[in-house]
């Protein structure tokens, strides 16, 4: 069986652009979570998002140093922000000049809900002002695969080139289904992750409309808060997350520095309702369950866990009666880093996987903060209230669930 590394890493998110900016925000227990000023929320229930911010200082957004701007009227945020990803996370692993065949490089980056901004323009543009002016653009800009084919089109990668639309599981299945079309052999080298765009008007009053959204307008910073009595919804955020999966012995060969191994993949489904998770989380205690077992590893195994964790009641509650019901308290902690960057979902698994990594490599696992009064069942399992840990971290799980039941977990471990 053929091993998969990561060898690559890129990352736009509310915490910052840049795997390093980020990765300092979130150990410093920062949050990316602010008043939404780009439109109008003023008669929204929910006022607050996770955003990128947009700059030219070292950790902004600054979508000009990769992409033409001229090019850029023809692109969605989606686009743009997986190309920003995508650039570091190449100049990552040392493939700027690569003279490989790239032929056997693809790439594998989804949405869980695409061009949404893009969309809802067009839709009003088509109410104000007729058909005929709507932007020729319109489609490419808003179909989900856009980002993948940007990618593609932009580095000369002619291998398999797919897009998950998973809801917030996207950026797991990702990573997990681009590690095995190298396993099977269709390619080398994959550029792997998820982006989204979703915090538009539209997104925000859709999911404010199902009533899962914090309302915590007062309090951006504090409204994130899985597992703690107080938490009312989650919160929406934007970014992409994209990482570089490559055959061991073809890294090896080329002198690639390698992060870790993508050592098991999980999904299933609840098959149970359309958002709300099935009782005691029994959908992603299997995931996590078929991602152990492929792995070759036993619960025991796992130093870390990055949670789905996005501050709901129900999603809080069952993925943790889960992990409680599968880890060893005294071996295994967890942590949500959406408490800092809000819910990306589609772009969720993505960044939350870049995370992990970097648990292995630095040995310290980021904070949930805001777990100022946590539920009862979480007793004495260690969330990381708060402040970061230090400690050894071998192997860590992310999981990553979406509407509709479906279910992914993502096991990652130490190349020794």
């Amino acid at each position: 069986m053929k091993k998969v590394v990561i060898t690559g890493m890129g990352i736009v998110s509310p915490v910052g652009t840049g795997v390093e900016y980020a990765w300092k925000n979130l150990l410093d227990g920062k949050s990316g979570v602010r008043k939404i000023t780009e439109f109008d929320v003023s008669d929204v229930a929910s006022q607050i998002a996770g955003m990128p911010k947009r700059g030219t200082e070292p950790g902004d957004y600054n979508p000009d140093s990769v992409i033409d701007p001229r090019e850029q009227r023809k692109m969605e945020k989606t686009i743009m922000y997986a190309l920003v990803a995508a650039d570091e996370a190449i100049k990552d692993a040392g493939l700027t000049d690569y003279t490989g065949d790239k032929n056997r490089i693809g790439v594998s980056v989804g949405s869980g809900v695409g061009g949404l901004s893009t969309i809802s323009e067009n839709d009003v543009v088509i109410m104000k002002e007729g058909p005929r002016f709507v932007s020729p653009f319109f489609v490419p800009k808003s179909v989900v695969n856009m980002p993948a084919g940007h990618i593609s089109i932009k580095y000369g990668f002619g291998g398999p080139n797919i897009a998950m639309a998973t809801a917030c599981a996207t950026g797991a299945h990702s990573i997990g289904e681009g590690a095995e079309i190298i396993k099977r052999g269709d390619a080398d080298i994959m550029i792997c992750g998820g982006t989204e765009a979703a915090a538009c008007r539209l997104g925000v009053i859709g999911f404010a409309a199902m009533r899962a959204l914090s309302g915590r307008n007062d309090e951006p910073e504090k409204a994130s808060r899985p597992w703690d009595k107080d938490r009312d919804g989650f919160v929406i955020g934007e970014g992409a997350g994209i990482l570089v999966l490559e055959e061991y012995e073809h890294a090896k060969a080329r002198g690639a520095k390698i992060y870790a191994e993508v050592a098991g993949f999980g999904m299933c489904a609840d098959a149970y309702h359309i958002t709300a998770p099935a009782p005691e989380g029994a959908g992603g205690k299997r995931a996590m369950q078929i991602a152990l077992e492929k792995a070759g590893m036993k619960p025991t195994d796992v130093d870390y866990i990055n949670a789905h964790g996005t501050s709901t009641g129900l999603g809080d509650l069952g993925e943790l009666v889960a992990v409680k019901s599968l880890f060893d308290k005294n071996k295994t902690c967890m942590s949500s880093t959406k408490s800092m960057t809000g819910h990306l979902l589609g772009a969720a698994g993505a960044i939350e996987a870049v995370f992990s990594v970097l648990a292995i490599r630095d040995n310290i696992v980021p904070p949930t903060i805001n777990l100022e009064n946590p539920i009862d069942e979480v007793g004495d399992f260690n969330l990381v209230p708060n402040k970061a840990q230090k400690r050894k971290v071998d192997v860590a799980l992310s999981n990553s669930f979406g509407f509709g039941g479906t279910n992914a977990t993502l096991i990652l471990k130490r190349v020794k």
